[in-house]
C-alpha cells in the first residue's frame, strides 16, 4: 500500500495585482490637532505625509474584497479557477468565518462542487510573504492550481491615538496577488524565520489590545540583521544582488527603507516608498505598495523583485519574485 501525491508543478508566477484603501485620507496636520506632534517632526522621523484611515464600520474584509477583485480582474483568471485563498492579517474583525472565507464568498470563488481552501495567517508585518510562500509551495506540490494571496489590515482600529510614537505610523489598506502554475519558476523559495527574544517588541495584547512597539529595538534589528536575511532570499533564488531590479520591503518607515536599500546596494534600482502616502499597513504594506506602483507604471515588467517583510512576532520573511511578464 503506497500513498500518492498529485503531479507537482515546476513553479509559480504572478498573474495579477490589486489594491484597495479607505477613502478617508489623514494628513500630518490633522494629527497635530490630536496630540503633541507636528508635520515636520513626523516627516523627519518617518517620511510619512498622509495615510488612509478606515471608517467606523469599515473592516478588513471591506478592503480585502475590492483588492482581491482587482487582482482577479488583472489576472484574467476566472473565479472558478481559484482553489486557494490565503489572507495575512492581524486585525480581522471576525474570528470565524475567516477573512479568506469572506473574500471567497463575496467573489464566488471555486466551483459548485468545491470552494477554495481558505486560510488566514497572522505573522503581522511579514504576513504577506509567509502567505505567498505557502501559496507557492501549495501550487508547486500540485495541491492547488491558482491562488489568491492577500495582506489586509485596519491598524487604525487598534491604534492608541494619544501615543505619538505609534499613531503617526499606522494606517489601513489591502494588497492582493493572483499566482498560478508555470513551467519555469518565477517566484523563488521563501526565506522565513523568527527572533524569540524580540517577541514583545511589537504587541497588540491585553489589557489595552492597542498597537505598541519598542521602536528602538525594531529599528536596531532592521538596520543590523535584516540585510543578511534579505541576501539569503536572493541567494536561495539562484540570483545575485546585482540582478535585483525592484525592492519592495515592509513599508514601516522611510528611515528604515532608505538605509536598507543602501546597504543592499539597490539605491539605483526601483525602491518602493509607498509609506510616504500610505503609512505603515503591516501585512498589507508590501502587496499594497507593489500593486500601486505596478499599476502606476513605476515598476518594469519581467524583472526580479525582492519582497521582504518583518515585524511583530518577531518574524521576517522574503523571496525573489519576477514581476509580471507584461503590463
Amino acid at each position: 500500500m503506497k500513498l500518492s501525491f498529485p503531479a507537482p508543478n515546476a513553479g509559480t508566477e504572478i498573474l495579477g495585482l490589486g489594491h484597495a484603501q479607505p477613502e478617508r485620507v489623514m494628513d500630518n496636520h490633522e494629527l497635530e490637532g490630536m496630540m503633541e506632534t507636528s508635520d515636520e517632526w513626523i516627516r523627519q522621523r518617518t517620511g510619512i505625509v498622509t495615510r488612509h484611515i478606515a471608517g467606523e464600520e469599515e473592516t478588513v474584509k471591506d478592503l480585502a474584497i475590492p483588492a482581491a477583485r482587482m487582482a482577479l480582474e488583472d489576472s484574467g483568471i476566472a473565479p472558478e479557477q481559484i482553489d486557494l485563498v490565503i489572507v495575512a492579517t492581524t486585525t480581522a474583525a471576525e474570528r470565524s468565518p475567516n477573512t479568506a472565507g469572506r473574500v471567497a464568498q463575496a467573489l464566488g470563488l471555486g466551483n459548485a462542487e468545491r470552494g477554495p481552501g481558505i486560510i488566514d495567517i497572522n505573522t503581522a508585518c511579514s504576513g504577506f510573504e509567509y502567505a505567498l510562500g505557502l501559496a507557492d509551495q501549495s501550487i508547486r506540490s500540485g495541491t492547488a492550481s491558482h491562488a489568491l494571496v492577500l495582506g489586509a489590515e485596519t491598524l487604525s482600529k487598534v491604534t492608541d491615538w494619544t501615543d505619538r510614537s505609534t499613531a503617526v505610523l499606522t494606517a489601513d489598506g489591502a494588497g492582493a496577488m493572483v499566482i498560478g502554475a508555470t513551467d519555469e519558476p518565477r517566484i523563488g523559495p521563501v526565506v522565513w524565520g523568527s527572533k524569540g527574544d524580540l517577541a514583545d517588541a511589537v504587541l497588540i495584547a491585553p489589557p489595552t489590545n492597542k498597537f505598541w512597539q519598542n521602536g528602538r529595538e525594531v529599528l536596531r534589528w532592521a538596520l543590523k540583521d535584516a540585510e543578511k536575511h534579505a541576501r539569503a532570499a536572493v541567494e536561495r533564488s539562484g540570483l545575485q544582488m546585482e540582478d535585483i531590479e525592484v525592492l519592495v520591503t515592509h513599508q514601516a518607515n522611510l528611515r528604515i527603507i532608505e538605509p536598507m536599500a543602501q546597504v543592499l546596494g539597490l539605491t539605483d534600482k526601483v525602491v518602493v516608498t509607498d509609506v510616504t502616502e500610505s503609512g505603515n499597513t503591516s501585512a498589507a504594506s508590501v502587496p499594497l505598495g507593489y500593486s500601486k506602483w505596478w499599476h502606476a507604471g513605476k515598476i518594469p515588467a519581467d524583472v526580479p523583485a525582492l519582497l521582504f517583510g518583518f515585524g511583530g512576532g518577531f518574524t521576517f520573511a522574503g523571496m525573489v519574485a519576477m514581476t509580471p511578464r507584461t503590463k
